[in-house]
């Protein structure tokens, strides 16, 4: 991907944040619902299984979302930033979390009840409309994100995470496509399901073929088109192809 590529990319990744899908007025109506909540490094928003009676808005921050598997490992099932709205979306009846979201740094929440969004999507039909709109997309992005995961095996999993990561923090580079958000080999195994040590060689792979490289830490994207090749990549926007 060119810098001017890359520069596009980072333009339109907020296109699949709630306030790109309403209108001014429509967000000002959610931000009246909303109640500030803080929350330090390392504490849960919720935990998988409690009831699911609030909706949340990331003001700062970074936030996990990660799921338990049979076998007591977490799963990373997205990492949330700046804008993004999140919870469990039930029209009707109880309802529980079925997964935990967790601060990754100090970050900034809005709370907003999930009977308050009800009262607001019943009363308001535009309003509902644009939020419909919206979760269409998020259903789009994670199918697209659990399809990469099935069908392309481990090596696919991870080259799709990469291709990902460019979307949602790259940055460009004389040396390659920056990623801003510095992850752990144990964090790049826990999104896509595999063992730390298949993360291991497959990086090591990667670099000694001169598809990736590290700087301080961060991975550098050298060859994005070969990335692309191992899934198949159909160039799906940013707004569907994030991390």
């Amino acid at each position: 991907m060119s810098p001017s590529n890359v520069s596009k990319a980072k333009s339109n990744e907020l296109n699949y944040q709630i306030a790109h899908f309403l209108s001014k007025e429509h967000f000002e109506q959610l931000q009246k619902l909303m109640n500030d909540h803080y929350l330090t490094k390392g504490s849960h928003l919720f935990w998988e299984g409690e009831p699911a009676e609030q909706l949340y808005y990331v003001k700062k921050g970074k936030i996990k979302i990660t799921k338990s598997t049979d076998d007591g490992k977490d799963l990373i099932l997205f990492y949330l930033q700046e804008g993004d709205f999140f919870g469990e979306f039930a029209s009707s009846g109880t309802c529980q979390y079925s997964y935990d979201a967790k601060a990754v740094q100090n970050s900034e929440t809005a709370v907003i009840q999930q009977k308050d969004l009800e009262r607001l999507i019943s009363e308001d039909g535009a309003f509902a409309l644009q939020f419909i709109k919206w979760m269409s997309l998020m259903q789009r992005t994670t199918e697209s994100k659990f399809r990469d995961l099935i069908l392309y095996g481990k090596k696919g999993a991870l080259s799709s995470t990469l291709i990902r990561l460019t979307n949602s923090y790259g940055e460009p580079t004389e040396d390659g496509i920056f990623i801003r958000l510095k992850l752990s080999n144990t964090d790049l195994a826990n999104m896509i399901g595999t063992s730390r040590e298949s993360v291991n060689r497959m990086l090591a792979a990667y670099k000694s073929e001169g598809v990736i490289d590290y700087d301080k830490g961060h991975i550098v994207i050298r060859d994005l088109a070969h990335l692309k090749s191992v899934v198949r990549c159909p160039d799906c926007p940013p707004e569907i192809c994030r991390i």
